[in-house]
């Protein structure tokens, strides 16, 4: 029985850039592009008549910007549809929307074909990238915000998912919080289902920001456990 095909949507208003990326994966086994859009209107539009797994969307594109047309994506599939945000700009401003957007990933356009792919594959599987480069200096900027209230907002999860999300924020995959936690994936997928359910958070990505804005973890320490601040 072969694997289930990832199908993609790809929104770019530079045609020969938005043909480059489809024929890109088109060609790649296991993905199919449903189709493309040169705006965020666009996109919408065709998200809602085709409901990719991942959406591919350029960050500044005419009429509604990428970071709209995401919001809309992921209110319109309730988190179903996973969206990788693409631009030239290496910018804040850019990243620190899409996030807020509820965006799984963020890639810059001069990413090698083989990291495009990764992505596509990643977020489809409910993991979460950003572009090596940024994550630091983004992270840093999260956590100097400190404007959100740990005991709070933390202190409707167990012990056991907070320690799943501090694995989420340090970037570990599902095998990988797993094979840490001395768990099954499908616990540690529960766990995550539990977590952002209770947080009212609907991507992988929230939930690290959330990690550093309340200061349940910090860029360059060693997070190894939060205060006692959660429920048993």
């Amino acid at each position: 029985m072969g694997t289930a095909e990832t199908t993609v949507l790809v929104a770019d208003d530079q045609a020969m850039i938005r043909a480059g990326l489809v024929a890109l994966l088109s060609n790649e086994p296991g993905l199919r592009v449903l189709a493309e859009a040169s705006d965020g209107d666009s996109a919408v539009a065709a998200v809602r008549r085709r409901r990719p797994d991942v959406v591919l969307l350029d960050v500044r594109m005419p009429g509604k910007d990428g970071i709209a047309a995401a919001q809309e994506i992921l209110a319109e599939t309730d988190g179903a549809t996973s969206v990788i945000m693409l631009t030239v700009h290496d910018l804040d401003e850019y990243v620190y929307g899409a996030l807020r957007a509820g965006a799984s990933g963020f890639l810059l356009k001069d990413a090698s074909p083989e990291e495009l792919v990764k992505a596509v594959h990643t977020v489809a599987a409910g993991e979460a990238l950003l572009a090596p480069r940024v994550t630091k200096r983004l992270l840093q900027r999260f956590a100097a915000l400190g404007v959100r209230d740990a005991r709070s907002e933390l202190s409707v999860l167990t012990e056991r998912e907070v320690d799943v999300l501090l694995e989420v924020a340090r970037g570990g995959s599902n095998a990988e919080i797993a094979r840490n936690l001395g768990l099954a994936e499908l616990t540690v997928k529960s766990h995550l289902y539990h977590v952002m359910q209770k947080l009212q958070i609907s991507s992988r990505t929230q939930l690290v920001i959330l990690a550093y804005e309340t200061g349940l973890v910090c860029p360059g320490q060693d997070n190894a456990r939060p205060p006692r601040q959660v429920t048993a």
